[in-house]
């Protein structure tokens, strides 16, 4: 492969970044879009956050966007949602807010980044109308146990029957004692599964919002997200055993419906900010997660929706991150080495030292071909074994931009009694 063309044609596209007028050039490209995906390539770095607070700020402020959706849990996000719109008893600041961030891994929504956009947020919904309030909501599966526990809390103050599902579905998972595993065991070779009591659940709350008091609507739509949540988080938990593409296409298609619900209850004309990993809302057709069978976010939204999507695909050369070495253990600062020879970091890092912004057209044919590496840092992660944290990609095709940041730093954590795993 020809080297030098391959940088003449990145040095083409490449733009700065370095100061307001440089994000200007983004903003403008997002502006229009009804879903803009602001990804992350680790969920432990300080950068990725704060320029993407910094492009939603914007959006907000400027464009008419309506609420933030994260790759969080519901219950946990509603806590911080409740927060920024000022409602009562939701804590004296934004750090005491985050503290229902306590199930590991605890630093992806629990940190100082957050919390200073948390506060942002509150400043600018104070004052507006309820309906006109800007939310923080989490999309993601994995809080059965506690959205059972937010459904029957919020159930228990209605004079209605709904109440008695939510207690037939509580107790089908009861004999599991919270643990995922051994349910995913259980319904997946066994066949005991609380599949009925899930969907009969989610049907008796389903657009119960529509219909409710103004001052208990959005509590009413956080029933039906809880709802959702168990659905997704019990068919998620019965299909991960079988350890293929199933459970992260249960997943991503959860997220989409859930943000899709989210979109419906904010009405005609609403537009989202949505924050993930770049696994997530880079298009997966455009890696090698399509050969595995594997769909995702950005994808999903890109096939119904179209030129209504603006993905936004984050990166670095090397820095520090927040991590961990295995699931559960204590988060550590660790060193991100420089990217490897040919990915895209490594390239990008080649033609200057410094932070850059590329710009994709529908008809980009300079890089549409070039499949190169592109890093991904999860959760866990092991430095020492570089190699395998890339994943194939066509960075024209993936994102509709794509930021890159050449040295970056780790998340700050804010403390919280983490729950046990």
């Amino acid at each position: 492969m020809d080297q030098n063309a391959i940088m003449d044609n990145v040095r083409q596209l490449v733009k700065p970044y370095k100061d307001r007028a440089d994000e200007q050039l983004l903003v403008d490209r997002a502006k229009a879009a009804n879903y803009v995906l602001l990804g992350e390539a680790s969920h432990g770095t300080s950068e990725f956050y704060t320029h993407r607070a910094a492009l939603s700020k914007r959006l907000i402020a400027e464009h008419g966007f309506k609420f933030i959706a994260v790759e969080g849990d519901w219950p946990s996000c509603y806590t911080l949602n409740r927060y920024v719109k000022g409602y009562v008893d939701t804590g004296t600041d934004a750090r005491e807010a985050l503290q229902d961030f306590n199930r590991w891994p605890t630093w992806i929504w629990a940190n100082r980044e957050i919390a200073e956009f948390a506060e942002w947020l509150r400043e600018y919904n104070a004052g507006l109308a309820e309906d006109e309030k800007v939310g923080f909501y989490g999309i993601d599966v994995y809080s059965l146990w506690e959205s059972m526990n937010e459904i029957l809390r919020y159930l228990g103050t209605k004079d209605d029957g709904d109440l008695e599902a939510a207690k037939r579905a509580f107790e089908c998972f009861e004999p599991f004692g919270g643990d995922e595993q051994r349910y995913g065991i259980s319904a997946s070779f066994y066949g005991e599964c609380c599949e009925d009591e899930v969907v009969e659940l989610l049907r008796k709350l389903q657009d119960k919002w529509k219909a409710s008091a103004p001052e208990d609507r959005e509590n009413a739509l956080s029933a039906e997200l809880n709802a959702m949540a168990i659905k997704g988080a019990e068919a998620y938990y019965r299909t991960m055993i079988r350890h293929d593409a199933e459970s992260w296409n249960v997943r991503d298609r959860h997220m989409v419906e859930a943000l899709e619900k989210l979109m419906a209850f904010h009405g005609e004309g609403a537009r989202a900010v949505v924050w993930e990993h770049n696994t997530h809302i880079g298009d997966a057709r455009a890696t090698d997660m399509a050969e595995d069978g594997m769909l995702n976010v950005g994808q999903l939204l890109r096939e119904k929706h179209g030129d209504k999507v603006y993905a936004v695909g984050f990166g670095t050369y090397e820095g520090t991150v927040i991590a961990a070495r295995a699931w559960g253990e204590p988060l550590k600062e660790m060193k991100v080495p420089p990217a490897i020879a040919n990915s895209w970091e490594e390239i990008l890092h080649r033609i200057g030292a410094d932070d850059k912004l590329l710009l994709f057209d529908k008809d980009e044919t300079l890089l549409a071909d070039y499949l190169f590496g592109h890093r991904a840092i999860g959760v866990v992660y092991h430095p020492e074994r570089e190699r395998g944290n890339y994943v194939p990609s066509r960075i024209a095709k993936r994102y509709d931009a794509f930021l890159y940041i050449d040295r970056t730093k780790a998340l700050s954590p804010v403390a919280v009694e983490v729950l046990a795993t």
